[in-house]
């Protein structure tokens, strides 16, 4: 018998559990965090799997359902990218500087294992619901077209951008700060891609509601975008608010007048022609640029400079 969506997505926060706790336990074993990013990309795929094989019977296979189809193949195309960039890019930085000081300490070293496997479950989420449905094959309705479509146009977005970023950085980082290719429309491109992800994958899973009285579990889903923007967003490690803020420093001490001027004409997160025309109104709103995010030297740096 066909398992339901609740107990799949149950069997993938267990599966989740499963490969997380065990990568700990091996990487604090060896004390190392080569293994982070990878065991987490791999993560997303095996759930991508599991969810495509037990959301399957005699009446519904899973190569009969193009929804389903559909939904494995962007989603494994997303984060296969994912793993192959994190994994490039912890073996050219020769390791990573976020488990500094933690890879010897047990709690802390296992928290972050944990909150990888919160992430990887959690942003899966729209995915598992649509594998997991029982569903006579339909064609497409129209947000199913628009949604599919958005989500793997995100996805192309993302590796472009992450591939222009990497090539200007193997370039040696001409003119201090990225802006070439997509980075010329947004300070972000990347970020913007993985947000439009997870609200396109959650909007393409509204479709299988109608296949089965699991509407609740499509609406706790919404949690997968939900989750992905406080990420990128509002967690200071990470995403824009790392990117920003003090951060900035190094680009105003090089080359302020041109930085300035790029963050003048240049998006924050969604890319945009003409920004600088952009009401401020809007720019603290719909284009998320916050105050937050602005760099704020102190007084006495302003002054110290004055009297340069």
């Amino acid at each position: 018998m066909m398992m339901s969506p609740p107990a799949i997505l149950g069997a993938c926060a267990g599966l989740t559990a499963a490969i997380q706790l065990l990568g700990f336990a091996v990487a604090y074993t060896l004390q190392t965090e080569k293994f982070y990013d990878i065991l987490g990309g791999l993560n997303f795929l095996a759930l991508g799997a599991y969810s495509a094989y037990a959301g399957q019977n005699a009446d519904s296979t899973f190569a009969n359902d193009g929804r389903k189809v559909a939904n494995t193949i962007v989603f494994s195309c997303s984060r296969a990218w994912l793993l192959v960039f994190l994994a490039w890019r912890a073996h050219e930085r020769g390791g990573d500087s976020r488990f500094d000081g933690v890879k010897d300490k047990f709690g802390m070293f296992l928290l972050y294992w944990t909150v990888q496997g919160i992430w990887v479950w959690m942003i899966s989420m729209p995915a598992i619901f649509i594998n997991s449905v029982a569903a006579e094959p339909k064609e497409f309705s129209i947000l199913d077209t628009v949604s599919i479509a958005a989500w793997a146009f995100a996805v192309a977005f993302e590796i472009i951008a992450d591939v222009q970023k990497a090539k200007w950085v193997k370039k040696g980082r001409q003119g201090v700060f990225c802006q070439v290719g997509l980075w010329s429309f947004s300070r972000h491109p990347n970020y913007f891609a993985e947000i439009l992800q997870w609200w396109a994958a959650w909007l393409f899973a509204f479709g299988s509601c109608s296949y089965g009285n699991f509407n609740y579990q499509w609406f706790f889903s919404i949690l997968s975008p939900l989750f992905t923007m406080n990420i990128l967003l509002n967690t200071g490690g990470t995403g824009v608010m790392n990117a920003n803020g003090k951060n900035l420093k190094r680009y105003y001490d090089a080359c302020p007048k041109e930085y300035a001027s790029y963050r003048e004409n240049t998006s924050i997160l969604i890319p945009f022609v003409c920004y600088k025309n952009v009401p401020k109104c809007l720019k603290r709103t719909i284009f998320l640029d916050l105050e937050r995010y602005e760099y704020k030297p102190s007084v006495q740096s302003a002054d110290s400079k004055k009297s340069e």
